[in-house]
Protein backbone atom coordinates (compact mmCIF):
# COMPACT_ATOMS: atom_id res chain seq x y z
CA UNK A 1 0.00 0.00 0.00
CA UNK A 2 3.07 2.24 -0.42
CA UNK A 3 2.20 5.49 -2.22
CA UNK A 4 3.61 6.08 -5.79
CA UNK A 5 1.43 8.11 -7.46
CA UNK A 6 1.81 9.76 -11.14
CA UNK A 7 3.42 13.11 -9.68
CA UNK A 8 5.93 10.63 -7.23
CA UNK A 9 5.85 10.05 -3.54
CA UNK A 10 2.91 11.54 -1.04
CA UNK A 11 4.53 13.76 1.62
CA UNK A 12 3.31 15.71 4.91
CA UNK A 13 4.79 17.93 6.52
CA UNK A 14 4.08 19.55 9.65
CA UNK A 15 4.14 23.10 11.39
CA UNK A 16 2.75 25.61 14.02
CA UNK A 17 -0.66 25.83 13.51
CA UNK A 18 -1.56 29.38 11.89
CA UNK A 19 1.65 29.25 9.66
CA UNK A 20 0.26 26.90 7.24
CA UNK A 21 0.00 28.87 4.15
CA UNK A 22 3.83 30.16 4.50
CA UNK A 23 4.31 26.59 4.76
CA UNK A 24 2.65 25.89 1.63
CA UNK A 25 4.66 28.68 -0.06
CA UNK A 26 8.42 26.81 1.07
CA UNK A 27 6.97 23.63 -0.28
CA UNK A 28 6.13 24.72 -3.85
CA UNK A 29 9.43 26.56 -3.49
CA UNK A 30 11.04 23.16 -2.91
CA UNK A 31 9.19 21.63 -5.90
CA UNK A 32 6.26 20.14 -4.40
CA UNK A 33 2.77 19.48 -6.46
CA UNK A 34 -0.50 19.21 -5.45
CA UNK A 35 0.00 21.37 -2.11
CA UNK A 36 -2.59 21.21 -0.10
CA UNK A 37 -2.66 22.93 3.47
CA UNK A 38 -4.44 21.44 6.34
CA UNK A 39 -4.77 22.84 10.50
CA UNK A 40 -0.76 22.03 11.18
CA UNK A 41 0.34 21.41 8.26
CA UNK A 42 0.22 20.60 4.83
CA UNK A 43 0.12 17.11 2.28
CA UNK A 44 2.04 17.31 -1.07
CA UNK A 45 3.77 14.98 -3.62
CA UNK A 46 6.73 15.05 -5.19
CA UNK A 47 9.88 13.37 -5.66
CA UNK A 48 13.21 12.63 -3.38
CA UNK A 49 14.59 15.90 -4.34
CA UNK A 50 11.94 17.73 -3.42
CA UNK A 51 11.52 15.94 -0.03
CA UNK A 52 15.26 16.84 0.59
CA UNK A 53 14.88 20.37 -0.45
CA UNK A 54 12.00 20.82 2.34
CA UNK A 55 14.12 19.40 5.00
CA UNK A 56 16.73 21.60 3.96
CA UNK A 57 15.71 25.04 2.90
CA UNK A 58 12.05 25.43 4.88
CA UNK A 59 11.98 27.89 7.69
CA UNK A 60 8.56 26.92 8.69
CA UNK A 61 8.36 23.37 8.44
CA UNK A 62 8.75 21.47 11.97
CA UNK A 63 9.02 17.70 10.15
CA UNK A 64 8.87 15.69 6.72
CA UNK A 65 6.66 12.57 6.64
CA UNK A 66 6.62 10.12 3.92
CA UNK A 67 3.36 8.05 3.98
CA UNK A 68 3.98 4.77 3.21
CA UNK A 69 0.56 3.19 3.39
CA UNK A 70 -3.45 3.92 4.45
CA UNK A 71 -6.12 2.79 4.67
CA UNK A 72 -10.05 2.38 6.62
CA UNK A 73 -9.94 0.13 9.39
CA UNK A 74 -12.72 -0.77 12.25
CA UNK A 75 -10.62 -1.59 15.25
CA UNK A 76 -6.96 -2.55 16.38
CA UNK A 77 -6.52 -5.31 14.05
CA UNK A 78 -7.64 -3.65 11.63
CA UNK A 79 -4.37 -1.01 12.04
CA UNK A 80 -2.40 -3.99 13.16
CA UNK A 81 -2.89 -5.15 9.62
CA UNK A 82 -2.43 -2.47 7.97
CA UNK A 83 0.77 -1.78 9.85
CA UNK A 84 1.72 -5.30 9.21
CA UNK A 85 1.24 -5.67 5.38
CA UNK A 86 4.16 -2.91 4.81
CA UNK A 87 7.41 -4.42 3.21
CA UNK A 88 9.41 -2.48 6.52
CA UNK A 89 12.66 -4.59 5.56
CA UNK A 90 12.32 -2.58 2.29
CA UNK A 91 12.67 0.29 3.43
CA UNK A 92 14.93 0.45 6.44
CA UNK A 93 17.71 -1.89 8.00
CA UNK A 94 16.96 -4.40 10.92
CA UNK A 95 20.25 -2.58 12.52
CA UNK A 96 17.94 0.51 12.92
CA UNK A 97 16.24 1.48 15.76
CA UNK A 98 12.51 2.79 15.67
CA UNK A 99 10.09 4.66 17.88
CA UNK A 100 5.78 4.87 17.04
CA UNK A 101 4.45 8.06 17.50
CA UNK A 102 0.51 7.86 17.47
CA UNK A 103 -1.56 10.62 16.57
CA UNK A 104 -5.59 10.45 16.92
CA UNK A 105 -8.40 12.97 15.87
CA UNK A 106 -11.99 11.66 16.62
CA UNK A 107 -10.44 7.88 17.48
CA UNK A 108 -12.36 5.19 18.62
CA UNK A 109 -9.34 3.83 20.63
CA UNK A 110 -9.44 3.81 24.29
CA UNK A 111 -6.07 3.79 24.35
CA UNK A 112 -3.39 5.67 22.53
CA UNK A 113 -0.28 3.46 24.28
CA UNK A 114 -2.04 0.28 23.08
CA UNK A 115 -2.52 1.16 19.51
CA UNK A 116 1.43 2.14 19.91
CA UNK A 117 2.10 -1.13 20.93
CA UNK A 118 -0.05 -2.88 18.13
CA UNK A 119 1.59 -0.38 15.60
CA UNK A 120 5.10 -1.04 16.94
CA UNK A 121 4.83 -5.31 16.97
CA UNK A 122 3.26 -5.48 13.73
CA UNK A 123 6.36 -3.74 12.73
CA UNK A 124 8.40 -6.32 14.49
CA UNK A 125 6.42 -9.17 13.43
CA UNK A 126 7.30 -8.53 9.87
CA UNK A 127 10.41 -7.74 10.13
CA UNK A 128 10.77 -11.35 12.38
CA UNK A 129 8.81 -12.92 9.41
CA UNK A 130 11.13 -11.41 6.50
CA UNK A 131 14.47 -11.70 7.69
CA UNK A 132 14.45 -13.68 11.25
CA UNK A 133 15.08 -10.91 13.61
CA UNK A 134 13.48 -7.50 14.84
CA UNK A 135 14.55 -4.41 15.24
CA UNK A 136 15.29 -2.76 18.91
CA UNK A 137 12.87 -0.16 20.08
CA UNK A 138 14.64 3.20 21.43
CA UNK A 139 12.16 5.66 22.77
CA UNK A 140 14.96 7.99 23.51
CA UNK A 141 16.83 8.99 20.54
CA UNK A 142 15.69 6.28 17.66
CA UNK A 143 17.14 5.95 14.25
CA UNK A 144 14.23 5.46 12.70
CA UNK A 145 10.58 7.42 13.34
CA UNK A 146 7.58 5.62 12.48
CA UNK A 147 4.63 7.84 12.82
CA UNK A 148 0.54 6.71 12.66
CA UNK A 149 -2.20 8.81 12.19
CA UNK A 150 -5.69 8.07 12.76
CA UNK A 151 -9.15 9.80 12.20
CA UNK A 152 -12.63 7.84 12.94
CA UNK A 153 -12.34 6.33 10.12
CA UNK A 154 -8.79 5.90 7.99
CA UNK A 155 -5.07 5.05 9.52
CA UNK A 156 -2.03 6.36 7.67
CA UNK A 157 1.19 5.06 8.61
CA UNK A 158 4.36 7.67 7.80
CA UNK A 159 8.19 7.45 7.94
CA UNK A 160 10.06 10.71 9.29
CA UNK A 161 12.29 11.77 7.07
CA UNK A 162 13.38 14.72 9.08
CA UNK A 163 14.64 12.78 12.43
CA UNK A 164 15.11 15.71 14.59
CA UNK A 165 12.23 18.42 14.50
CA UNK A 166 13.90 20.82 11.52
CA UNK A 167 13.43 23.88 14.33
CA UNK A 168 16.45 22.57 15.90
CA UNK A 169 18.49 24.56 13.41
CA UNK A 170 22.40 23.76 15.32
CA UNK A 171 22.84 26.88 15.68
CA UNK A 172 21.53 27.88 19.08
CA UNK A 173 24.08 26.45 22.42
CA UNK A 174 22.63 29.23 24.46
CA UNK A 175 18.79 28.94 25.86
CA UNK A 176 16.43 30.57 28.28
CA UNK A 177 13.13 29.84 30.11
CA UNK A 178 10.07 29.96 27.48
CA UNK A 179 11.70 29.92 24.26
CA UNK A 180 10.65 30.50 20.60
CA UNK A 181 10.86 28.05 18.88
CA UNK A 182 12.41 29.16 15.44
CA UNK A 183 10.33 28.41 12.68
CA UNK A 184 7.22 30.28 14.96
CA UNK A 185 9.94 32.96 14.50
CA UNK A 186 10.83 32.45 10.83
CA UNK A 187 6.95 32.71 10.40
CA UNK A 188 6.15 35.78 12.93
CA UNK A 189 9.05 37.36 10.93
CA UNK A 190 6.99 36.87 7.12
CA UNK A 191 3.40 37.30 9.15
CA UNK A 192 4.85 41.02 9.99
CA UNK A 193 6.21 41.42 6.53
CA UNK A 194 9.73 41.92 7.19
CA UNK A 195 11.81 41.74 4.15
CA UNK A 196 15.76 41.21 4.27
CA UNK A 197 17.19 44.69 4.37
CA UNK A 198 14.50 46.07 6.15
CA UNK A 199 15.96 47.54 9.87
CA UNK A 200 14.36 45.35 12.36
CA UNK A 201 14.48 45.72 16.44
CA UNK A 202 14.03 42.83 18.90
CA UNK A 203 13.98 44.55 22.57
CA UNK A 204 13.08 41.59 24.52
CA UNK A 205 15.38 39.31 22.66
CA UNK A 206 15.74 36.50 25.14
CA UNK A 207 18.43 34.28 23.76
CA UNK A 208 17.92 35.78 19.91
CA UNK A 209 15.92 33.58 18.02
CA UNK A 210 14.43 36.13 16.02
CA UNK A 211 17.63 37.60 15.25
CA UNK A 212 19.20 34.50 14.02
CA UNK A 213 15.88 33.81 11.66
CA UNK A 214 16.21 37.55 10.63
CA UNK A 215 19.90 36.92 9.77
CA UNK A 216 19.31 33.81 7.83
CA UNK A 217 16.76 35.54 5.86
CA UNK A 218 19.17 38.09 4.89
CA UNK A 219 22.33 36.14 3.95
CA UNK A 220 20.16 33.33 2.11
CA UNK A 221 21.70 30.09 4.75
CA UNK A 222 19.00 27.39 4.29
CA UNK A 223 18.46 26.59 7.96
CA UNK A 224 19.38 22.81 6.95
CA UNK A 225 22.64 23.29 6.90
CA UNK A 226 23.68 24.28 10.02
CA UNK A 227 22.56 20.95 10.87
CA UNK A 228 25.52 17.69 10.86
CA UNK A 229 24.31 15.96 6.93
CA UNK A 230 23.84 12.77 8.39
CA UNK A 231 21.12 13.93 11.25
CA UNK A 232 18.27 14.06 8.53
CA UNK A 233 15.83 10.76 9.09
CA UNK A 234 16.16 10.42 4.99
CA UNK A 235 19.36 9.73 5.29
CA UNK A 236 18.82 5.94 7.59
CA UNK A 237 16.35 5.06 4.80
CA UNK A 238 17.13 2.07 2.30
CA UNK A 239 16.65 4.66 -0.48
CA UNK A 240 18.47 7.32 0.34
CA UNK A 241 20.52 8.86 -2.66
CA UNK A 242 23.69 10.31 -0.66
CA UNK A 243 24.77 11.85 -4.14
CA UNK A 244 21.86 14.04 -4.66
CA UNK A 245 21.88 15.25 -1.20
CA UNK A 246 25.25 16.56 -1.06
CA UNK A 247 24.42 18.15 -4.29
CA UNK A 248 21.51 19.92 -3.13
CA UNK A 249 23.86 21.52 0.11
CA UNK A 250 26.78 22.40 -1.68
CA UNK A 251 23.89 24.52 -4.21
CA UNK A 252 22.42 25.86 -1.11
CA UNK A 253 26.12 26.63 0.36
CA UNK A 254 26.68 28.59 -2.75
CA UNK A 255 23.39 31.00 -2.79
CA UNK A 256 24.92 32.25 0.21
CA UNK A 257 24.86 36.16 0.12
CA UNK A 258 28.30 37.57 1.09
CA UNK A 259 27.81 39.49 4.83
CA UNK A 260 28.05 43.15 4.65
CA UNK A 261 29.83 44.93 7.51
CA UNK A 262 26.53 45.40 9.65
CA UNK A 263 23.10 43.88 9.21
CA UNK A 264 20.27 46.22 9.75
CA UNK A 265 18.96 44.27 12.80
CA UNK A 266 19.31 45.01 16.24
CA UNK A 267 18.54 43.14 19.60
CA UNK A 268 18.57 43.98 23.43
CA UNK A 269 17.32 42.83 26.45
CA UNK A 270 16.46 44.12 30.49
CA UNK A 271 18.03 40.76 31.39
CA UNK A 272 21.84 40.50 31.58
CA UNK A 273 22.03 36.93 31.06
CA UNK A 274 19.81 37.17 27.77
CA UNK A 275 22.03 39.38 26.40
CA UNK A 276 24.97 37.17 26.89
CA UNK A 277 23.17 34.17 25.89
CA UNK A 278 22.06 36.19 22.95
CA UNK A 279 25.98 37.16 21.99
CA UNK A 280 26.86 33.46 22.55
CA UNK A 281 24.56 32.58 20.32
CA UNK A 282 24.94 34.96 17.27
CA UNK A 283 28.81 34.47 18.32
CA UNK A 284 28.49 30.69 17.63
CA UNK A 285 26.62 31.11 14.26
CA UNK A 286 29.23 33.18 13.38
CA UNK A 287 26.66 36.25 13.19
CA UNK A 288 28.04 38.39 16.27
CA UNK A 289 30.57 41.12 13.75
CA UNK A 290 26.96 42.15 12.19
CA UNK A 291 24.24 42.07 14.60
CA UNK A 292 24.23 45.23 17.85
CA UNK A 293 23.26 43.39 20.93
CA UNK A 294 22.90 45.45 24.25
CA UNK A 295 21.30 45.73 27.68
CA UNK A 296 18.25 48.43 27.26
CA UNK A 297 14.86 48.31 28.82
CA UNK A 298 11.97 48.22 26.01
CA UNK A 299 10.12 51.23 27.82
CA UNK A 300 13.56 53.79 27.61
CA UNK A 301 15.09 52.35 24.39
CA UNK A 302 15.31 54.71 21.47
CA UNK A 303 14.74 53.27 18.17
CA UNK A 304 18.64 52.22 16.44
CA UNK A 305 20.09 54.71 13.98
CA UNK A 306 18.57 54.69 10.76
CA UNK A 307 20.12 56.21 7.17
CA UNK A 308 17.29 57.89 6.06
CA UNK A 309 15.45 57.80 9.38
CA UNK A 310 12.70 55.72 7.44
CA UNK A 311 11.37 53.88 10.26
CA UNK A 312 11.40 49.70 10.70
CA UNK A 313 9.70 46.98 12.40
CA UNK A 314 9.97 46.02 15.90
CA UNK A 315 8.68 42.60 17.02
CA UNK A 316 8.59 41.09 20.06
CA UNK A 317 7.59 38.58 22.38
CA UNK A 318 6.78 40.49 25.47
CA UNK A 319 5.99 37.96 28.74
CA UNK A 320 2.48 36.89 29.60
CA UNK A 321 0.67 35.46 32.29
CA UNK A 322 1.21 31.97 31.10
CA UNK A 323 5.12 32.31 30.89
CA UNK A 324 7.40 34.82 33.19
CA UNK A 325 4.78 37.28 34.28
CA UNK A 326 2.35 38.26 36.75
CA UNK A 327 -0.83 39.53 36.01
CA UNK A 328 -0.73 42.36 37.86
CA UNK A 329 2.31 43.02 37.08
CA UNK A 330 1.62 43.12 33.04
CA UNK A 331 -1.10 45.10 34.19
CA UNK A 332 1.23 48.13 34.91
CA UNK A 333 3.29 46.98 32.24
CA UNK A 334 0.88 47.19 29.25
CA UNK A 335 0.41 50.85 29.54
CA UNK A 336 3.76 52.22 30.13
CA UNK A 337 4.40 50.31 26.94
CA UNK A 338 2.06 51.68 24.66
CA UNK A 339 3.19 55.58 25.76
CA UNK A 340 6.79 54.30 24.95
CA UNK A 341 6.08 53.03 21.33
CA UNK A 342 3.71 56.19 21.09
CA UNK A 343 6.77 58.59 22.46
CA UNK A 344 9.68 56.96 20.50
CA UNK A 345 8.58 54.75 17.68
CA UNK A 346 6.77 57.03 15.54
CA UNK A 347 7.30 55.89 11.64
CA UNK A 348 7.20 52.23 12.67
CA UNK A 349 5.72 48.87 12.82
CA UNK A 350 5.37 47.27 16.13
CA UNK A 351 4.08 43.47 16.28
CA UNK A 352 3.45 41.08 19.67
CA UNK A 353 3.03 37.67 20.23
CA UNK A 354 1.03 37.33 23.53
CA UNK A 355 -1.62 34.65 24.76
CA UNK A 356 -3.11 37.72 26.21
CA UNK A 357 -6.70 39.05 25.18
CA UNK A 358 -6.28 41.94 26.94
CA UNK A 359 -3.05 42.85 24.96
CA UNK A 360 -4.76 45.83 22.89
CA UNK A 361 -6.73 46.82 25.76
CA UNK A 362 -4.35 47.69 28.09
CA UNK A 363 -1.84 48.99 25.43
CA UNK A 364 -4.35 51.51 24.71
CA UNK A 365 -3.13 50.90 20.74
CA UNK A 366 -5.70 49.74 18.15
CA UNK A 367 -4.36 46.72 16.55
CA UNK A 368 -4.06 46.94 12.52
CA UNK A 369 -3.76 43.22 12.41
CA UNK A 370 -3.99 40.46 14.95
CA UNK A 371 -3.18 36.86 13.30
CA UNK A 372 -4.18 33.77 15.49
CA UNK A 373 -0.75 31.71 16.39
CA UNK A 374 -0.29 28.50 18.36
CA UNK A 375 3.08 28.55 20.42
CA UNK A 376 3.14 25.01 21.25
CA UNK A 377 -0.37 23.99 22.50
CA UNK A 378 -1.09 27.76 22.93
CA UNK A 379 -3.12 29.91 21.83
CA UNK A 380 -1.68 33.29 21.03
CA UNK A 381 -2.33 36.54 18.73
CA UNK A 382 0.28 38.51 16.72
CA UNK A 383 -0.76 42.09 17.52
CA UNK A 384 0.18 44.38 14.46
CA UNK A 385 0.69 48.14 15.41
CA UNK A 386 1.61 50.52 13.05
CA UNK A 387 3.10 53.90 14.92
CA UNK A 388 1.76 57.31 14.46
CA UNK A 389 3.60 60.67 16.22
CA UNK A 390 1.47 61.38 19.04
CA UNK A 391 -2.00 59.18 17.95
CA UNK A 392 -2.91 55.58 18.34
CA UNK A 393 -5.09 56.29 15.01
CA UNK A 394 -4.33 56.69 11.23
CA UNK A 395 -3.72 60.55 9.93
CA UNK A 396 -6.49 61.49 7.98
CA UNK A 397 -6.59 60.05 4.46
CA UNK A 398 -4.43 57.55 5.03
CA UNK A 399 -5.27 53.94 4.42
CA UNK A 400 -6.37 51.93 6.98
CA UNK A 401 -3.45 49.43 8.06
Amino acid sequence: MQSHGPRGEAFFATCPRGLEELLVEDIGAAGGQQVAATPGGASFSGNWETCYRVNLESRIATRVLWRVASGDYRNEADVYALTHGVAWPKLFNVDYSIRVYVTAVRAPFKSIEFITLKVKDAVCDRFRADCGRRPDVNTADPAVRIHLFVTEKTATLYLDTSGEPLWLRGQKIAKVAAPLKENLAAGILRLAGWTPGQPLLDPMCGSGTLLLEAAGMTLGDAPGLARDMQDFGFTRLANYQPALWRKLCMAAAERRVPAPPRLQIWGSDIDDDAVARTRQNLAHAGLDDLIEVRRADLLEIDPPTIVGNSGGILIANPPYGERLGEATSLDAFYPQLGDALKKRFAGWHCWFLSADPHLPKLIGLKPARRTPLYNGALECRLYGFPMVAGSARSPKGAPPG
